[in-house]
């Protein structure tokens, strides 16, 4: 085969192996219209915060959630998820009702981190860099309490502390 030919044959399986990452299918959603990877989320913390119009105290702690995301949003990344399952209008018009200012997330948490839905709300998910769950809260949650809980565990988990709740964590 010529030299020629060979060129095109590996230009050729390098395009199809980009255009093949770049159409890979989003782990998740949200719901300005924007997708992610989970491995979009690696080297982040995360806290997942499940609400619902009908728990006032979710819609209660909704600045506090802003605000702990707004003064962290370098180093940890806050999602809201409707508990109802609500998409579409309907979600928008609460999100703006009850100042929801966190990017919302619309895949199911759960089936994305491997956990079962909470049975009270609020509830909040706080997960470490390699995506292994370390924190369950029930109850509303402030800026200070969120920002306390992860500097706690960023002092531990840069001196090597290791997950031991059996989260596979991020892939």
């Amino acid at each position: 085969m010529s030299i020629y030919i060979q060129s095109k044959t590996i230009l050729l399986m390098i395009g199809i192996s980009l255009f093949l990452v770049t159409c890979a299918k989003p782990d998740f959603y949200l719901m300005d219209g924007s997708k992610g990877q989970l491995s979009d989320l690696k080297g982040k913390w995360v806290v997942v915060n499940y609400w619902a119009d009908w728990c006032p105290p979710c819609i209660k702690e909704m600045p506090e959630l802003t605000s702990f995301y707004n003064h962290n949003r370098g180093e940890v990344m806050v999602f809201a998820y409707n508990f109802d399952r609500l998409e579409g209008q309907i979600l928008e018009e609460q999100i703006i009702r009850f100042k929801v200012n966190v990017p919302s997330i619309l895949t199911d948490p759960g089936d994305l981190f491997g956990w079962e839905a909470p049975s009270n709300l609020p509830a909040t998910f706080i997960l470490d860099p390699e995506g292994n769950l370390k924190e369950t809260l029930i109850g509303p949650q402030t800026e200070e309490k969120l920002e306390k809980i992860i500097k706690e565990f960023k002092e531990s988990y840069e001196g090597g502390f290791k997950n031991n709740s059996g989260s596979t964590g991020i892939p």
